[in-house]
């Protein structure tokens, strides 16, 4: 199983869209998928599910995301099952969120400040432990909020790798700046802690926390940008697109290392603006490229609902090669 976050502290970049329409392709594949949804906005539950379905789901936290903190908030230990829904049109699993989720943030950045004891670190570790509980999937993505918080934080420790969906504009540069920034320090913070003497080596929570390095930088989708289509009939990017991708690839090779280097190209693919079909595809709770007639589809959609899917495939394929 591997551990997926869509991750950038910019919002409005598309990511809760490219998240589950590459869900619903790998599920489309044959591959178990299961989405986390850690976002206290519950943007990629919205898309799973249709309302009278989530006003439920919200409003008892044993079946959404708020189950796996309600006990740790009270002091009263781990949660015993994780709460899975099943989305059919995407044909994946989800954990729901909650607006409730955003009390955990100031839980989780107290809890930090005392990793190196056992409560400390076990409430750190809790998306470690629900994961060990997934193992049937073969993925697992998180969508999570555009912020370099407490609750990212620990999604993105227990996750195996990390895709930045990204616009591409001059935020974007600055963007990759301070998530490197972010990120080095408190893995550097991490590794300190999880060595403390205070910890009891013997206990499985540390010696687990040991394994743990964090997520690895596998590459950003670039989105919503201009395509042109050049004499082939080829999507082709307007100029200043590639001016752009030129400074952020820049960006990387000067601010990211190790294991937040990601293999190049370290653009895994492109998304175009797709107009109206995302609206659409919201709104009717289902994939781009799973839209038909009877969901408002007329005329020369069709071919952009087709054109969709090979986009979709195309990036989804590369995220696949780029997972060790």
């Amino acid at each position: 199983m591997k551990a997926i976050a869509f991750f950038n502290n910019k919002g409005g970049v598309g990511k809760t869209t490219l998240l589950c329409n590459v869900a619903a392709y790998f599920a489309q594949a044959g591959f178990r998928v299961c989405v986390v949804d850690c976002d206290p906005q519950c943007n990629a539950s919205q898309y799973l599910f249709h309302d009278d379905f989530l006003e439920s789901t919200f409003e008892d936290p044993l079946q959404n995301i708020e189950s796996l903190f309600t006990g740790l908030m009270a002091g009263e230990g781990h949660a015993l099952r994780v709460p899975m829904k099943r989305s059919a049109a995407f044909g994946v699993d989800v954990v729901c969120g909650s607006p409730g989720l955003s009390m955990a943030e100031d839980f989780l950045a107290e809890e930090w400040a005392s990793l190196n004891t056992q409560r400390g670190l076990s409430s750190t570790m809790v998306f470690h432990r629900m994961l060990k509980s997934l193992t049937d999937y073969d993925f697992v993505f998180f969508d999570v909020s555009p912020s370099l918080g407490a609750i990212n934080r620990t999604v993105l420790l227990s996750s195996d790798y990390f895709i930045s969906p990204m616009s591409i504009d001059i935020f974007s540069l600055k963007a990759f700046e301070n998530i490197s920034r972010w990120m080095s320090k408190w893995q550097a913070h991490w590794t300190y802690s999880v060595n403390s003497p205070q910890l009891d080596a013997h206990n499985q929570s540390v010696v687990d926390a040991k394994l743990i390095n964090g997520a690895s930088f596998i590459g950003y989708v670039s989105q919503q940008y201009i395509a042109k289509r050049d004499s082939s009939g080829e999507r082709r990017p307007v100029k200043s697109y590639d001016e752009i991708i030129k400074q952020i690839d820049g960006q990387i090779d000067e601010h990211f290392s190790g294991n937040l280097l990601p293999p190049k190209p370290y653009e895994i693919g492109k998304i175009p603006n797709l107009h109206s079909l995302a609206p659409m595809s919201q709104s009717r709770r289902k994939p781009i490229f799973s839209l038909l007639a009877a969901d408002g589809i007329v005329g020369a959609h069709f071919a952009k609902v087709k054109e969709a899917k090979e986009i979709f495939g195309e990036v989804s394929d590369e995220i696949r090669k780029r997972l060790i």
